[in-house]
């Protein structure tokens, strides 16, 4: 055989080798493929991972039914909210309440500090005042008075101010504090002093101020008054009346109770009068040129024989009243003192009737009065000597103050 047939016959036997070869491993390869496919489509059980079953599926029906209960367990649950944000509200209230009490013993610190300051004597009552109760109170009414009326003192205690165990249940069963209201006189314990000292011993119905008393100075009275109640009493009005008016306290009382949600109000009979440049007249307004041309009026403020104000501002002149300014008339310093402030005035024809008959026709039409008056006198003319028939005529009647709600 040639060297030639011979390499062609080793060629063709390799290729047949090599096609045996290639047919082996693609089959390999084929098996090796199924053999790991199987093994990568097994469905694996994940950790922590099951299919439902049948029982499963009716546990998730259950949790689905409770679905339907939580939804009516929320509805009734918004019951529940509306408490909540009533109770919200009153922590919202308490709180106010505790901050009007912080500012009341700042004021007092204030009045301590600028006392010591200036060297003026403080009075054992007013040594940082804390409140005679912890209790809240109605209202407190200051009877404005003066040394030389002892006589309308005693006319006011025999008819609307009660006496004794009565005032004090006044106190304790309506929550009303009624004190008179009187500063010392330019000899500090001097006869003046002395003879209010016996007769408060006597009726224990006084509220002493460190104020010395004077007609030209009822602003400054008026200031130190709301500033000295403020921090003993905590109360949700305070009043302040003149010694020659007739009041009825109950109808006071229902009357100040309706404005209770309000905490800036001031209520009494208000007017405008107009602005007297000319001295010698009463009631001049030296400070007349602050208003304006001659002939204007004053702004709108309550008549100084009876006016109220909540305990908000009550509050404000205490802290304030190093800087609030003094007209001659104490009516006008207290309603310029709300000038500028979100405060409501409350204009109430009822506290300032006239005497008798106006009072007493209100009365039988069941429209009783809280307060009466003469307007010609600025109170009840002669007052010791007719506010018995007054109050006979205009009164609500005892048994109207101790059954009253407030």
């Amino acid at each position: 055989m040639s060297w030639k047939n011979r390499g062609g016959s080793e060629l063709n036997s390799r290729r047949l080798v090599s096609k045996k070869l290639t047919l082996f491993l693609c089959a390999g390869c084929f098996f090796a493929g199924l053999l790991f496919t199987d093994r990568m489509w097994t469905d694996p059980e994940a950790k922590g991972v099951t299919i439902p079953t049948g029982t499963e599926d009716e546990r998730i029906q259950l949790v689905a039914d409770g679905c339907g209960t939580k939804l009516k367990d929320v509805r009734r649950d918004s019951k529940d909210i509306i408490r909540e944000v009533s109770e919200t509200r009153n922590a919202v209230q308490t709180l106010d309440k505790t901050i009007s009490n912080l500012e009341m013993e700042l004021a007092a610190a204030r009045a301590l500090q600028d006392s010591i300051l200036t060297g003026s004597p403080i009075s054992d009552d007013l040594k940082l005042p804390e409140p005679v109760k912890k209790r809240k109170y109605l209202m407190v009414v200051g009877i404005n008075t003066a040394f030389s009326s002892r006589k309308r003192r005693d006319s006011v205690r025999a008819t609307w101010m009660p006496q004794g165990d009565k005032l004090r249940k006044l106190e304790e069963e309506k929550g009303i504090i009624m004190r008179f209201v009187i500063g010392h006189g330019a000899t500090s314990g001097g006869i003046l002093d002395r003879a209010i000292e016996a007769e408060d011993r006597k009726h224990g119905d006084f509220l002493r101020l460190e104020h010395i008393e004077g007609y030209l100075e009822l602003s400054a009275k008026t200031k130190t008054y709301f500033t000295t109640a403020v921090a003993l009493w905590d109360a949700d009005f305070y009043v302040k009346v003149d010694d020659d008016v007739h009041v009825n306290i109950g109808t006071l009382g229902a009357t100040l109770a309706k404005h209770r949600s309000n905490p800036r109000v001031y209520i009494g009979c208000m007017k405008s009068g107009p602005v007297l440049a000319h001295k010698g007249v009463r009631y001049h307004e030296p400070e007349h040129w602050k208003f304006g041309e001659e002939g204007n009026k004053y702004f709108r403020h309550a008549t100084g024989q009876l006016y109220a104000i909540s305990k908000d501002l009550a509050t404000y002149i205490s802290i304030n009243q190093n800087v609030l300014h003094k007209y001659v008339n104490e009516d006008v310093s207290l309603g310029s003192w709300f000038i500028g402030l979100d405060v409501e005035h409350i204009d109430d024809r009822r506290l300032c009737c006239g005497t008798p008959p106006d009072c007493e026709w209100k009365a039988q039409a069941g429209n009783i009065c809280v307060a009466s008056f003469d307007w010609s006198c600025s109170g009840i003319c002669r007052s010791a000597d007719r506010i018995k028939e007054v109050h006979r005529r205009c009164g609500e009647g005892e048994d109207a103050l101790w059954t009253a709600s407030f």
